[in-house]
């Protein structure tokens, strides 16, 4: 439970802008592919949106995509990277399409399956609660740069839902979402806003949470 008198905790989950994978669906983890024009400019749309907020915490993916896009979207200088953040290790389905794998694999699916050479599930599932339990630490605002697939587990394991969940939770290349918890019930868990592209998002005031 928040102390009496500090600000609740409120993340800030930005998926990276897009890239040349993210166009044509392919798996996109440990591969440092950097943003196309499209994605800096998606980066360049989130600074409006969040420069009048307080951060106590900024933390990014290791990645060249995820950092770039904090560093555009105006908290790179503030940023700390943490490899928690990183996307599903994909392992020999890098740079595959789901529809090619499962040409050869009928009926995989990674929420279920993992990836040979990567990660399983339970692993993904894991790193989500670890990162999970280190913010519960913190209070106020927490920008958090990452990607598609392990924010949706991320939002997934927030509500309390198994990690199997996050396959519901899609997020867009340089989208915006904003976990945090019931005004009237502070141990209930909520998304205040999902996937929304910030181009669409009035600019925050000073001092909204």
């Amino acid at each position: 439970m928040t102390p009496a008198g500090e600000p609740d905790l409120r993340l800030y989950l930005v998926r990276h802008g897009e890239t040349a994978w993210s166009l044509t669906g392919q798996h996109t983890g440990r591969t440092d592919l950097p943003l196309t024009r499209h994605g800096e400019d998606q980066g360049l749309r989130l600074a409006p949106c969040l420069k009048n907020l307080e951060f106590s915490l900024v933390l990014a993916s290791p990645l060249a995509r995820a950092r770039r896009t904090c560093e555009l979207a105006g908290l790179g200088e503030s940023a700390t990277l943490d490899p928690d953040l990183r996307e599903w290790d994909y392992g020999e389905y890098e740079g595959r399409r789901s529809e090619d794998i499962c040409l050869r694999r009928p009926g995989w699916r990674i929420w279920r399956d993992g990836c040979p050479g990567g990660e399983s599930p339970a692993r993904v599932f894991r790193r989500a609660d670890r990162l999970i339990e280190r913010l519960l630490q913190r209070s106020g605002n927490v920008a958090l740069f990452s990607h598609g697939q392990f924010g949706g587990v991320l939002g997934a394991r927030w509500l309390g839902l198994p990690g199997v969940g996050g396959r519901h939770f899609t997020l867009g290349p340089g989208s915006l979402s904003i976990l945090g918890s019931d005004p009237g019930h502070r141990d209930t868990r909520v998304i205040a806003l999902w996937n929304a592209e910030a181009g669409t998002l009035p600019a925050a005031s000073p001092g909204a949470g």
